[in-house]
């Protein structure tokens, strides 16, 4: 095939998109439309070698698959191998383990897979994944795979123009099922062939029914329809749209439009800029991630200024020096020992899985850094823990039965204080009883949108036990995570996986604002602590201070790099996120004749809340409590049981 300026422009205008939106997305709101534009130009290019040496009998799926592997896997190795080497003296074990994995399943081509499994593409939390952008690089492999096999098969059955009407017939099988999944689970949709395969062969389309425009004022018209449609995209999409979906119609159609009309002289794609970043697009986007990732991870201001060119230089010379190397490529499988990739890809992949296998090789970092993320598994040890996990109704007894003297009902917040209650009595003579299960604040009329939140079925069973007066005249402790549920996440860590909007209401599940949600909590937890407060003794929490962090992971991080700058939370953006929920409590609790308890007066009485004592995290993450931590409240609920 004579070279196509024309595609070698599209490529820069796909790729250029995608580094500006990674590194600044309110540039290019739909900026990652670029990797759809990849998959078209692609699908184009796959399809013509394919039917060409179908059509002339000379097809060779090993020398295919070598060709492809010369091109995708020595860069794709080398950057797997330098990020690796960062790891080993900048990563913590547990973000090394999950860098090994991801190695491991990139030069497989698996990742999207591994990566359809997280929260999806556009969450905070997944800007700290270093190979996130080999999802793409896998959906392309797997089409590599399996198309040609797949034409192999069906031409020896059909006529030609019935193996071009199988490409058509793919195409709209996988355009409706992208509809369908996009609807249903986009996150999931977005990584997966069978709901991107219709952008490739939407490429092979414009192969197999190119339209003869004649006429340069057409060709030139269709051109630039087509760029106007994906930089149309480029602005007006953004990761707030189901995705890919019908929308990615726009920018695949345009580049349909490009590669259809064929024009090499339109000075907006074929110039010296793009002719040059065209030719190492790939390479620029397989450096430009981990350069994302990289000033995520040491928290860079303005990071771009430094990690644009440095993409382009690095994608520069990664085309100079690994890409331009023609290696041979061979006609049987009996050869495949003569493929260098193979080799790489045996090696690299062997070391991601060792790397996984050894969590981390942890074994070369200092017991300090271990012994600060031993307290991300640091949480209650008492087994009795079926009702926070499998979201079941159950009474967790700690010590001696015949004489309860503290119930604590809530969430998960509660399991991580159970033992700092516990701390305060005499278990062989004394008992708790801890009723906990994740997600499910004591709220009689509580409701999730999230329906497989039984929390609303659970607090009938919670108040049906208090009014049985099993544990009458105990005392009852109410610990939840209030403004998580109105507020939303604050960690980056859980943002993606749990949102940032409310996620409960009260009787009518439409949509409410904030302020609603709040008046609704107030009624609401003013019914539950008078209803309740009338049958046993009632002591109400005030929130924990949640850091936007992962504590441990940071402070180990700290360790790591050898940052001595403390972990610092004021007790000013405590109150800006839980003051509402406070006074809530606090108004509720005075017409209830209701017991505050203030775990702010322990953790904030600096003005700074505490992430640390004696040099140790007393989170297990960015709200819960570890045991060495929740320890510190114990005085606050020796008073509630001195009695």
């Amino acid at each position: 095939m004579q070279f196509r300026y024309d595609i070698n422009g599209l490529r820069a205008i796909a790729v250029l998109a995608v580094v500006l939106f990674h590194f600044n997305p309110h540039w290019l709101t739909g900026g990652f439309a670029g990797v759809d534009v990849f998959f078209v130009i692609s699908g184009f290019l796959m399809t013509s070698i394919i039917f060409n040496g179908i059509e002339k009998d000379t097809f060779n799926l090993f020398k295919f698959y070598t060709a492809r592997a010369n091109r995708i896997i020595p860069v794709l190795a080398v950057m797997s191998v330098v990020v690796l080497v960062f790891g080993w003296f900048y990563l913590l074990p547990t973000d090394y383990k999950a860098l090994g994995k991801q190695v491991e399943k990139s030069l497989i081509f698996t990742s999207n897979i591994l990566f359809s499994e997280g929260g999806g593409y556009f969450d905070t939390n997944e800007k700290t994944k270093w190979l996130l952008h080999t999802w793409s690089l896998s959906v392309e492999w797997q089409f590599y795979i399996f198309f040609p096999i797949i034409l192999l098969i069906f031409k020896k059955y059909l006529s030609w123009i019935n193996l071009k009407r199988v490409v058509l017939g793919l195409f709209l099988l996988s355009f409706i099922y992208c509809i369908y999944a996009t609807y249903k689970d986009s996150k999931t949709a977005y990584f997966l062939l069978t709901s991107r395969a219709w952008e490739m062969l939407c490429g092979g389309l414009a192969f197999l029914y190119p339209i003869s425009i004649q006429k340069t004022k057409f060709r030139i018209a269709t051109q630039v329809v087509g760029l106007s449609l994906i930089v149309a995209s480029y602005f007006l999409i953004s990761e707030n749209m189901a995705w890919p979906g019908y929308l990615a119609l726009f920018p695949v159609l345009g580049a349909y439009l490009i590669i259809l009309s064929n024009y090499q002289n339109n000075i907006l794609i074929n110039n010296p800029i793009f002719r040059y970043v065209g030719q190492w697009s790939y390479s620029i986007y397989v450096w430009h991630w981990p350069i994302v990732v990289l000033g995520v991870y040491l928290s860079f201001s303005n990071w771009w200024i430094y990690g644009i060119p440095l993409s382009i230089l690095l994608g520069f010379l990664s085309y100079q020096f690994i890409e331009k190397r023609k290696s041979p490529t061979f006609n049987s499988w009996k050869e495949i020992l003569k493929v260098k990739p193979f080799y790489m890809f045996l090696i690299i992949v062997c070391c991601g899985y060792i790397v996984k296998k050894t969590d981390g090789m942890d074994f070369h970092y200092s017991k300090e850094i271990l012994n600060t993320l031993a307290e991300v598994e640091n949480s209650n040890p008492y087994k009795c823990d079926s009702g926070l996990r499998a979201r079941e109704f159950e009474e967790c007894k700690i010590g001696n039965q015949n004489n309860v003297k503290a119930i604590i009902i809530g969430d998960s917040h509660t399991d991580s204080l159970t033992t700092a209650v516990a701390a305060t009595l005499d278990l062989k003579q004394q008992g708790v009883v801890s009723i906990a299960t994740s997600s499910c604040p004591f709220l009689l009329n509580i409701k999730f949108y999230d329906s497989k939140n039984n929390c609303s079925a659970i607090n009938q069973k919670r108040f049906a036990l208090i009014k049985s007066r099993k544990y009458q005249d105990v005392p009852i402790i109410l610990i939840s995570r209030l403004p998580s549920y109105i507020e939303g996440q604050n960690d980056p860590d859980r943002i993606g996986l749990e949102g940032t909007e409310p996620a409960i209401y009260f009787g009518n599940k439409q949509k409410m604002s904030r302020d609603e949600v709040y008046a609704l909590v107030s009624k609401d937890m003013t019914e539950t602590l008078c209803e309740i407060s009338a049958l046993n003794p009632i002591y109400v929490m005030q929130p924990i201070p949640e850091f936007p962090l992962n504590v441990p992971k940071t402070v180990a991080k700290n360790q790591l790099l050898g940052i001595n700058t403390p972990i610092s939370y004021s007790y000013e953006s405590y109150l800006k996120r839980s003051d509402k929920i406070r006074q809530i409590i606090k108004n509720s609790a005075q017409k209830c004749g209701v017991k505050v308890l203030d775990p702010a007066k322990i953790l904030c009485k600096t003005g700074q809340c505490l992430s640390e004592y004696k040099g140790r995290p007393i989170y297990r993450d960015g709200d819960h409590m570890s045991e060495y931590g929740n320890k510190l409240l114990s005085p606050m609920f020796k008073e509630v049981l001195k009695d």
